[in-house]
């Protein structure tokens, strides 16, 4: 996918003190929709009739090596851009398009053929043939949609990185912009290490990125039980803003988290996904775009526009993709009436963003009379489900921890005991936290001695026996939490224990 950026417009920091600042210099963008359109499918999507729609931008896909010359550009494998002009009469249907106010972006790579730069390793050669397509089809905005061997080599990742970043040089030198997107597999964790790696790749040789945008769709195992394709998609989202934020920082450029939800885009596979169990239904694509707004994102793309309606009675198998209907009930572009709300930004007037540094400011302390949590404390430790206060932010330990920093700067979410849930709200106090009623466990003794699996309460606090103890308080567990034979029950224990009671006091009745 490909757009613009919005960065050299913020000039606030992160959550805290400017906070104020970062809104109103991202709500001053353009944010734009998009659908991707396969112009080698068939039947052939009519995409220069949308000139005439609400939804005028495209994003065409996909550009690829030709398979008799890797330097080639073509579409598809099946058409050189001459070709293409002839056989599918796409320079017109582009200009006529064009003519009637729609943008395109052009999308390289995909998930069916190699992107150009892992083919065509001549520096020289790769970079003509980027500029070929740009300046035939006149646009100024272009994507990389990178899966399989355009993520995995390295060498590629590189070879492209130096290239695109020399094009967008020379571009600007002569008054011209090139937005560059990077479009990248997702999960409800965020981006894989290789992912993470062409950000890197390409921010290290200097291209100045519009933004990342990520496939929402086809999570397959990563995605929980019980939680929704829209759930997922902003636990992916929320995940990647996060590492972007670090991967930014490693390459020197401090951006502020409203400036990095604005180089986000988000592109939902519509309908069945190619997970037989996943279905993106129109109930997600609304909440997206709901969540999309309230984070001022740049972009919003679905795969694809040749599928926004709903498959002909003839199409018996909806669980088997396809590449011309929805596999849903629904409207005849429905989906791209939902997701574009809000996005009304044109992507060749958005491509002339900049991105430039938000300067580090200095950021308030966590005030613990305003946060809705304890704020997290180097010599606590925490149990698995603890939610904790950090730097204006509620995070919640995935296992036990203990000196871990919620925040700290790690690409992979796996590396890190302490999941992002969102930041503290205006307003907000300390909730008061469940407490058991006196007499349900005995106070502790310090002449008692206490099986494992024991429960005693300690000033109204309930604890749990690791092992065989006697005289031990338990006011040393949080101090020492590894020697204590003492653990606090966590919150979701004592709720079950006062459902518990509550059961019972109901069949009493």
């Amino acid at each position: 996918m490909a757009l613009p950026v919005i960065a050299a417009l913020v000039f606030g920091g992160t959550m805290g003190m400017h906070q104020y600042q970062d809104v109103v210099a991202v709500s001053s963008s353009s944010p734009w929709f998009a659908g991707y359109v396969d112009v080698t499918a068939t039947p052939t999507f009519a995409f220069e009739q949308m000139g005439a729609t609400t939804n005028r931008d495209a994003v065409l896909s996909f550009v690829v090596p030709d398979p008799d010359n890797g330097c080639t550009p073509s579409w598809g494998a099946a058409y050189t851009l001459d070709r293409a002009g002839s056989a599918l009469d796409l320079d017109r249907r582009i200009a006529r398009l064009q003519q009637q106010g729609g943008s395109i972006a052009v999308s390289f790579g995909g998930l069916s053929n190699s992107e150009l730069a892992v083919k065509c390793t001549d520096s020289a050669k790769l970079l003509a043939a980027y500029k070929s397509v740009i300046d035939r089809y006149n646009i100024n905005t272009i994507d990389f949609d990178l899966e399989r061997s355009g993520l995995t080599d390295t060498a590629a990742g590189a070879r492209r990185a130096e290239v695109i970043a020399r094009l967008q040089q020379q571009r600007r030198s002569e008054g011209k912009n090139l937005a560059v997107w990077v479009t990248l597999p997702v999960i409800p964790q965020g981006l894989s290490e290789d992912g993470t790696n062409a950000v890197s790749q390409l921010l290290a040789k200097g291209v100045d990125l519009a933004g990342v945008n990520v496939m929402t769709m086809d999570y397959g195992a990563s995605l929980a039980s019980g939680r929704s394709m829209l759930q997922g998609s902003e636990d992916a989202m929320t995940e990647t803003v996060r590492q972007l934020g670090i991967l930014y920082d490693q390459a020197g450029t401090h951006l502020s988290t409203a400036t990095l939800w604005s180089k986000m885009g988000a592109t939902p596979m519509i309908g069945q996904n190619d997970e037989p169990k996943e279905v993106f239904t129109l109930d997600d694509a609304k909440g997206l775009n709901a969540f999309a707004k309230s984070h001022n994102i740049a972009r919003m793309s679905m795969w694809s526009a040749n599928r926004d309606l709903a498959c002909g009675s003839n199409y018996v198998t909806l669980k088997i993709v396809s590449d011309s209907c929805s596999g849903v009930k629904q409207e005849k572009q429905e989906f791209s009436a939902l997701l574009s709300d809000g996005f009304k930004g044109d992507i060749s007037l958005s491509a002339g963003f900049v991105t430039t540094a938000d300067p580090k400011t200095a950021e308030k302390p966590d005030d613990p009379t305003t946060s809705p949590y304890p704020v997290w404390s180097e010599a606590g430790a925490y149990l698995e489900g603890t939610k904790v206060v950090w730097h204006h932010s509620v995070y919640q330990a995935k296992w036990w921890t203990e000196g871990d920093v919620p925040d700290s700067p790690v690409l992979q979410e796996w590396q890190i005991p302490w999941e992002l849930i969102g930041p503290v709200l205006p307003g907000e106090k300390p909730i008061p936290q469940l407490t058991l009623p006196e007499g349900t466990y005995p106070d502790w003794s310090g002449t008692d001695d206490y099986n494992t699996g024991q429960r005693v309460l300690f000033n109204g606090v309930p604890y749990q026996a690791k092992w065989w103890t006697e005289g031990d308080s338990p006011a040393a567990a949080s101090s020492d939490a590894n020697g204590s034979p003492w653990v606090p029950l966590t919150q979701a224990q004592i709720n079950a224990v006062l459902a518990e009671k509550a059961g019972a006091a109901s069949s009493a009745q």
